[in-house]
């Protein structure tokens, strides 16, 4: 590929995060993004066939940027399920903040928009895979509580760290991240770990 084409579809990608950067609930129409990447719509086109398989690029591209992989190694080469599940839990909270204006955006325009709610979709299916993945490391070490079966503890690990939980409890209740980390290390530690 060469550079030309891989710096336009870089710039369209950029362009789409800068658009949705703001996490204002309105739609980030094609025309929009070819503008404020300073290229015709059809050449978005030419890079992308539809909204949401430019939507998912544009989220995997910003886990690329943040170096979502890397923020994973913690997690994968636990040596324990306790310690998966808070390196998870742990890497998952401190990206949040990373990704939190376009994950609003494109919830915001989910209802209505059937490529943003897939690109969250997608998102969504990923993160809840991490999950699983701690919640079976600690079922494997024979320490996840017996009153939940994995599907219900994933379900579970999964909602409380979503980030409308994070919202709602560092911008409507006014923690800090740091009180946000630590409640919830202990709070899924309480919940899903045998004594």
């Amino acid at each position: 590929m060469s550079s030309t084409i891989l710096d336009t579809r870089t710039r369209i990608l950029q362009a789409t995060l800068d658009l949705l950067s703001d996490g204002k609930a309105h739609a980030v129409r094609m025309t929009d993004i070819a503008k404020q990447a300073g290229i015709s719509r059809q050449a978005v086109y030419l890079h992308f066939d539809n909204r949401a398989d430019l939507l998912i690029a544009a989220t995997l591209y910003l886990d690329e940027l943040k170096g979502s992989d890397d923020r994973l190694i913690p997690s994968r080469t636990a040596k324990s399920g306790i310690e998966r599940l808070e390196a998870f839990v742990e890497g998952w909270a401190n990206y949040i903040p990373e990704i939190f204006g376009i994950g609003k955006a494109l919830i915001a325009m989910r209802e209505e928009d059937e490529a943003a709610a897939t690109a969250w979709d997608k998102r969504m299916r990923d993160m809840r895979e991490g999950c699983e993945a701690a919640i079976l490391a600690l079922k494997k070490d024979r320490q996840l509580r017996p009153e939940f079966s994995p599907e219900e503890a994933t379900d579970i690990l999964w909602t409380l760290i979503s980030l409308r939980n994070w919202e709602q409890m560092r911008i409507e209740c006014g923690w800090s991240q740091e009180q946000y980390i630590r409640v919830m290390l202990a709070t899924v530690r309480r919940l899903f770990v045998c004594d």
